[in-house]
């Protein structure tokens, strides 16, 4: 096994997203690595094509309003997510009912560690980003366009009864990013609360704001990647903006959605300890303390393969410092085996949850309270 794909496999836990693996067989369809398909990439199906919410035509070309890219796309060219194509000034999506990743994940996979512990998410993706993040981890689908990967069929309600059938209480919109297949991500969702079935978003929230109203009707917890607190650097390292990602924490807590936050920090981009306070003084101030915060560990993938893996010691700090700013529950990631994954009652300080990688080794919560002196602990239990 190459030294990425071992990474890559490691970082997204047992088994892995099917994408990764030379031939992997999941629910009937076979999904093959892109460097290991035979012959040319399967060319763009127009079944796969569905008009695009959230667009307008000018008389320079089709501009979409999806996110604050707003591209304008001019006939027979895509947009930068590389999911939307203007036909004949109509803004087409590629990414409808071909994904090219499907899983099944435990939920503290994506993560959620406050969300249905234990449960199993339908994980799946298509290929797109509204980003172009130099550090992504799955950018060999992010980063590509639906006719540039091996994709099945599984339409908006085969998705809904795959998960049904696998016994699944959630679907997760992961590994890409949900707001570039848009269309396909909000149809499945409200079929699946239709059936009762809880949608995760797992996201940059790299969307505007009359999209992420409409979607977050029917969504029942995020994570949001809140991958720095510097337009500077989220121009260098992400190709985006900050405000946006604000923005889109503040619309979420509002509308009642589960939220938890995702910090990675990188090496010589994000790990400046300043910032890291001045990003939890804000989530404090904005009453973000109840939301979990996970301090992601960085390993050397895509474009910055000269770096290396962020520090323990790193990590802990800026879990200290979370802490001292008043975020009550904060978490180190893809470091297993230390308590930092463990969950801690914010009042007497004791463990409730005992967790190893994505397993619950020991629950002491009892109606969502600190089974030890009866703290109310924040979470969709």
């Amino acid at each position: 096994m190459k030294k990425r794909e071992f990474l890559q496999s490691f970082l997204l836990g047992a088994g892995g997203l099917s994408l990764l693996l030379p031939e992997t067989k999941l629910f009937g369809f076979t999904l093959k690595k892109i460097g290991e398909m035979n012959g040319p990439l399967p060319q763009p199906e127009k079944k796969y094509f569905k008009e695009a919410y959230h667009y307008v035509t000018t008389i320079r070309g089709a501009e979409c309003e999806m996110c604050p890219n707003y591209c304008i796309i001019r006939p027979g060219k895509k947009g930068s997510c590389r999911t939307r194509i203007n036909q004949n000034d109509k803004l087409m999506t590629m990414a409808y009912g071909n994904p090219c990743a499907v899983h099944i994940d435990p939920v503290e996979k994506t993560p959620l560690f406050h969300f249905l512990p234990s449960s199993r998410a339908f994980s799946i993706a298509t290929a797109g980003c509204v980003l172009s993040c130099l550090n992504c981890q799955n950018w060999d689908i992010s980063q590509a366009s639906p006719d540039e990967t091996q994709n099945v069929e599984l339409m908006p309600t085969a998705v809904v009864n795959e998960c049904l059938a696998n016994g699944c209480e959630s679907i997760a919109y992961t590994y890409s990013e949900p707001t570039a297949w848009y269309e396909y991500a909000f149809d499945t969702a409200k079929i699946a609360r239709a059936k009762g079935i809880k949608n995760l978003l797992i996201s940059c929230g790299y969307i505007n704001e009359k999209p992420l109203r409409e979607l977050a009707q029917y969504i029942d917890a995020a994570n949001i990647n809140l991958k720095s607190f510097s337009d500077d650097i989220y121009i260098k390292l992400n190709g985006g903006q900050l405000e946006p990602i604000q923005r889109t924490l503040r619309i979420l807590k509002e509308m009642g959605v589960w939220l938890e936050i995702t910090n990675l920090i990188v090496p010589t981009w994000t790990d400046d300890m300043d910032m890291i306070r001045r990003m939890c003084q804000w989530l404090v101030k904005e009453d973000f303390t109840d939301c979990p915060l996970h301090f992601n560990r960085f390993f050397p993938l895509y474009k910055l393969t000269q770096l290396p893996a962020t520090p323990n010691s790193v990590l802990e700090q800026a879990r200290s410092i979370a802490l001292q700013e008043g975020m009550k529950y904060v978490y180190v990631g893809n470091v297993p085996g230390t308590e930092y994954e463990d969950t801690f009652c914010p009042k007497c300080k004791k463990k409730i949850i005992n967790r190893k990688g994505f397993t619950l080794l020991e629950n002491n919560l009892k109606n969502g309270k600190c089974g030890f002196c009866g703290e109310k602990i924040a979470g969709v239990w």
